[in-house]
């Protein structure tokens, strides 16, 4: 194969990556950045990287998996210079829900600020299993890779993080 047919190979590989991964590696960079700016930004930073290790993708064992380590860990490396603290208002508005009556709205708002908050709070490990397991693509082998831990570490960190979070809820809402 000539090195022009290799580059054409590469490019309908890559842009069959992105058509299949983007969407996933946005969710995962927005659930941690909370913002759609930034997460474009590291989906973006991601498929960089994939051009740079073309070389080596075919020893890559589970592609997504990989590409979703990576996008983790770019969206982590991101928080430690914008502080979780400073809320998106259009990630938190886009979880309460537009076609609400205003009054509605702005408590299931207040309510998701409550939510995010109390979810920093939590260690980082049970955080991270926790936003991991809320995409919904992603099963507890998978991220147990992503965050290289075992699979009854992962479940461990998942029961511990639901269960810290709701006692913290609900005590919020007693209050």
């Amino acid at each position: 194969m000539s090195p022009i047919q290799e580059d054409a190979r590469s490019e309908i590989d890559l842009a069959a990556l992105v058509q299949t991964y983007s969407t996933l590696l946005f969710r995962v960079a927005h659930s941690i950045l909370r913002n759609p700016a930034e997460a474009e930004d590291v989906v973006q930073d991601v498929f960089v990287r994939v051009l740079q290790h073309c070389r080596s993708l075919p020893a890559v064992r589970d592609l997504r998996v990989w590409l979703v380590r990576i996008a983790w860990n770019l969206a982590l490396d991101r928080t430690r210079r914008v502080r979780p603290e400073q809320w998106d208002e259009l990630f938190i508005e886009s979880l309460a829900g537009s076609n609400l009556p205003a009054d509605q709205a702005m408590q299931e708002t207040q309510r998701m600020q409550a939510v995010l908050r109390e979810l920093e709070r939590l260690p980082k490990a049970e955080r991270h299993a926790l936003l991991l397991s809320a995409i919904d693509e992603l099963g507890t082998a998978e991220i147990a890779e992503v965050m290289g831990r075992s699979e009854s570490a992962v479940r461990a960190l998942l029961f511990r993080a639901r269960t810290r979070l709701k006692d913290r809820l609900e005590k919020g809402e007693r209050k």
